[in-house]
């Protein structure tokens, strides 16, 4: 089926995603991958095949969340000293988490508040909190609130079709035809970054 195919757009689950990892990186196809929930294990096996193929991974496609994802980085480097809330444990949840623990310096799994329930006490300071809302009709909802003394900052993208993932999984394709193997994400795509993705 990848006789003559350039780029591969996976949107499935780790388990399938890495079988056509396998699959492009034997063939030489380029691949996009929006599929998220991999394993520390299922990352390394994409970094070692984005030896071989370029490959677009991101936990969300939509250029709206990556531009959002980039100015919350930029606030969470002038408010680094405020609390942080994400509004969901999605992967484009995670990767917004991930943003804001990048700058603050530290890994999200140190600092990533995933549950609270009962009679917890206040949130410590620096840490990353998430809730979650499911329900109805949301498609993609994702807020980010710096809640300081005073003062609140929210940097919110609301999605109200899924045409936009589309886009974004196009414009990677575009973005990998001049590219013969490494690992990019949707910043480097939509220009926001300088190039490859980070291990």
């Amino acid at each position: 089926v990848l006789a003559g195919c350039q780029v591969l757009i996976d949107f499935t689950r780790p388990e399938a995603s890495m079988a056509y990892l396998d699959a492009c990186r034997q063939h030489g196809v380029k691949m996009v991958i929006g599929t998220t929930g991999f394993s520390t294990e299922e990352r390394a096996r994409i970094q070692q095949a984005a030896q071989d193929i370029a490959i677009v991974q991101a936990a969300n496609m939509s250029p709206g969340v990556n531009a959002a994802i980039r100015l919350i980085e930029l606030a969470t480097q002038m408010l680094a000293h405020h609390r942080h809330k994400v509004d969901a444990p999605s992967g484009t949840a995670l990767a917004i988490g991930e943003a804001i623990a990048a700058q603050l310096g530290k890994p999200l799994a140190e600092i990533g508040v995933f549950a609270r329930e009962g009679h917890t006490g206040p949130r410590q300071p620096g840490s990353i909190g998430f809730s979650t809302i499911r329900g109805g009709d949301i498609v993609g909802d994702h807020t980010v609130l710096f809640a300081g003394n005073g003062e609140q900052i929210e940097i919110r993208h609301r999605a109200t079709s899924r045409a936009h993932y589309a886009d974004g999984s196009l414009r990677a394709c575009r973005f990998l035809a001049d590219k013969a193997h490494g690992l990019y994400d949707m910043r480097a795509v939509l220009g926001l970054s300088s190039g490859k993705q980070s291990a």
